[in-house]
């Protein structure tokens, strides 16, 4: 007895194997996550070192090329970037795709720590960040106020809003963009310098001489411990105009004597615009392994409670939404699978003619697609773009098997034999072809889930998908097909209408 037999003769069986693959199947399309593309390890480190003061000449000779030369022999580098502003030192380095992230790390961090020494004795330690994933945001949102100073803003922001968009659980960061934090700025007149006598590392060292953080400690009797308090540092505008930067013979010169101050923010090089006026912007990152659609929907949930707590004057608005895009593309992949499926029932109908067996090779789309979600949840795939896109392939594919069973059985009616001995004839000429032709195709499509590079990232999702999709179709067109013609297939002479004879 052939194998395909066994689902002729127990409907159930074969009915139950059907079901097995649409639940599993939904099961996995319901809790996979969806995405704009294929999800790719793109890691960049970026090492940031301030200089205050130096020239970018100054910043590229002894800050960037010597950083540059000691992180090139770090491994899983793709390429570098760089930019040496004023005061500021920038390198990005790409790192190769879907590469250890946590060994180049530690490799260049270690790296960074083994040229230290060569840094100039002003300059700041070098702040080392990495980004996986997208690293523009996926939510845009902006933060506007004709009454209150971008520094305020950023200072709220800071405080209240920022925490609660990095507590949304799948947000990776929530990055602050134009940001003026608080400093005091000090705004020396050159004239007045020269009248005292003074330079402006006279000033810059008595502002670190006199304005620091220090932990005086205890004191200790016998019976009582006190703890020494002690302001060490400056806390107001007033606080640092008061400031002794020379004396002399009794005579004190401050600094509000030679500069003016004033509590403004720490950079005015750059700023962010939203519709034409100034605001101060919060990006939103996703973790690469989250739901972008579900993790902007948290993000959106959360928004009016931090809408209403804003202070007065403070605007907040969403300026950018990933999402929209990523909804339209799907939309339109999902309208054209449709499309596809409307199509091919139509064809199907045009050279089969019989509704009866219409039904069959119909069934087999749906159950088919769905069954490939099995697939895409074994290899950890999402629903993107260009799985979605094998699908819309697969369609034309999916029906074969289906249909020359169909066609097979219908020979064998005409000959005069009964529904379940033409189904039991059928199916057993065509159970080694229908593996066969499942087998060369897998064969076609497989390579490309190997490529390498960028090309093997994005189209591996798009092949092993395609591949599950032939692949549980096969599975349909030896188990539910033959059963289904078996009792909705009826023998030819007897059953033609007008429309049949008409069509065929």
């Amino acid at each position: 007895m052939h194998f395909t037999d066994i689902f002729i003769r127990r409907p159930v069986l074969s009915v139950v194997v059907s079901l097995v693959i649409l639940v599993l199947g939904l099961k996995a399309f319901l809790s996979l996550p969806v995405r704009q593309y294929p999800e790719t390890q793109n890691a960049v480190v970026t090492i940031s070192t301030a200089y205050p003061g130096a020239s970018p000449e100054t910043i590229a000779g002894f800050i960037t090329t010597p950083l540059e030369k000691a992180v090139a022999q770090a491994s899983g580098i793709d390429y570098m970037t760089s930019s040496s502003t004023l005061g500021y030192s920038t390198i990005n380095v790409n790192l190769r795709l879907n590469y250890d992230t946590s060994k180049s790390l530690a490799e260049i961090i270690t790296l960074v720590n083994s040229v230290k020494n060569q840094m100039p004795a002003d300059s700041q330690a070098s702040v080392i960040n990495i980004s996986i994933g997208d690293t523009f945001g996926s939510m845009m949102l902006s933060f506007m106020s004709d009454q209150l100073p971008a520094n305020k803003i950023t200072d709220y922001l800071i405080r209240v809003v920022q925490p609660q968009i990095q507590a949304v659980e799948g947000v990776q960061n929530a990055e602050i963009m134009g940001e003026k934090r608080f400093a005091v700025r000090v705004w020396l007149k050159p004239d007045k310098l020269a009248a005292y006598g003074l330079t402006a590392s006279d000033v810059s060292t008595a502002l670190t001489t006199n304005n620091y953080l220090s932990a005086v400690g205890t004191t200790k009797g016998q019976m009582v411990q006190v703890n020494l308090l002690a302001s060490t540092n400056l806390q107001s505008v007033d606080a640092f105009k008061t400031l002794v930067v020379k004396a002399s013979n009794g005579a004190y010169v401050r600094l509000a004597d030679i500069a003016d101050i004033e509590l403004g923010a720490e950079n005015y090089g750059y700023k962010v615009m939203s519709n034409g006026k100034s605001a101060v912007m919060i990006s939103v990152e996703v973790s690469p392994s989250a739901n972008v659609l579900e993790v902007i929907d948290r993000v959106r949930a959360v928004l009016p409670g931090i809408q209403r707590q804003l202070p007065q004057g403070l605007k907040g608005e969403v300026a950018y939404d990933a999402t929209k895009y990523i909804n339209n593309s799907i939309g339109e992949v999902e309208s054209t699978l449709i499309e596809a499926m409307l199509i091919v029932v139509f064809v199907i109908f045009l050279f089969l003619g019989s509704p009866r067996a219409v039904v069959i090779p119909v069934l087999t789309i749906p159950l088919s697609l769905v069954g490939a979600g099995i697939f895409m949840m074994i290899f950890g795939f999402t629903i993107n773009l260009l799985t979605l896109l094998s699908l819309v392939l697969a369609i034309g594919l999916v029906v074969d098997d289906a249909i020359i069973v169909v066609e097979n059985v219908s020979r064998h009616l005409e000959e005069g034999k009964s529904p379940t001995e033409a189904a039991i004839q059928g199916a057993r000429e065509l159970g080694s072809p229908i593996i066969a032709m499942t087998l060369v195709l897998v064969a076609v499509y497989v390579p490309i889930g190997f490529m390498g590079g960028l090309t093997g990232a994005l189209f591996t999702e798009f092949a092993f998908t395609l591949v599950g999709t032939v692949v549980i179709s096969a599975v349909v067109a030896l188990t539910l097909s033959p059963m289904m013609a078996s009792r909705m297939l009826r023998s030819h002479h007897d059953t033609k209408s007008a429309l049949e004879r008409r069509i065929v």
